[in-house]
């Protein structure tokens, strides 16, 4: 949709470099080209490498914001919370320079639902990255988190980034195995 396409930035803009994880602000009147736009984040590559705008500055961009996620202040707490709405979320969550979702890297190994009376589902997720060294775990593990309280009768949420075992393609599913054209 807006993939690899050049922009101007609009206003000033802050970024995450990749995949430093580092903050940084890009100038205005800076050029990018969009390299992946998905999961409502956009992956740029600019005069000072690959970075990460996050949804909420698609005005900088010269685009409209996808549709807003609910806060967790205002999601619906109450009712039992549906397992796939959960994974569905997750799947809408995406590794910066890949373009699969965190689900079919098979970065997410587990992912614990626990009710609780009056205050909402505590769903509790564990994952790991492509590489133990990469900075934007904290970011990618924050996004997850975010997009998890979005979901009616969450009431809090925990994104733990673990190291064991260790990830390999193996772990990629049939989906995300044909997305980056391995079979």
């Amino acid at each position: 949709m807006h993939e690899n396409t050049t922009k101007t930035l609009l206003r000033d803009c802050a970024a995450t470099r990749i995949p430093s994880g580092e903050a940084i602000t890009l100038p205005k009147d800076s050029p990018v080209f969009i390299t992946q736009a998905l999961g409502g984040s956009y992956t740029v590559s600019t005069n000072q490498g690959l970075a990460r705008i996050a949804d909420a500055d698609a005005d900088a961009l010269g685009l409209e914001p996808a549709a807003p996620v609910p806060a967790a202040a205002t999601a619906d707490h109450s009712g039992p919370v549906e397992d796939k709405s959960v994974w569905d979320q997750l799947r809408t969550c995406y590794d910066p320079e890949i373009p699969v979702n965190i689900v079919d890297l098979g970065l997410v190994y587990d992912c614990i639902i626990t009710p609780r009376d009056g205050q909402g589902a505590m769903v509790e997720v564990k994952m790991t990255l492509t590489a133990p060294g990469c900075g934007m775990g904290p970011t990618i593990a924050a996004e997850a988190k975010s997009k998890v309280l979005s979901v009616p009768g969450v009431g809090d949420a925990d994104v733990q980034l673990v190291w064991d075992p260790p990830w390999n393609q193996a772990m990629i599913s049939e989906v995300g195995k044909m997305k980056l054209g391995l079979i």
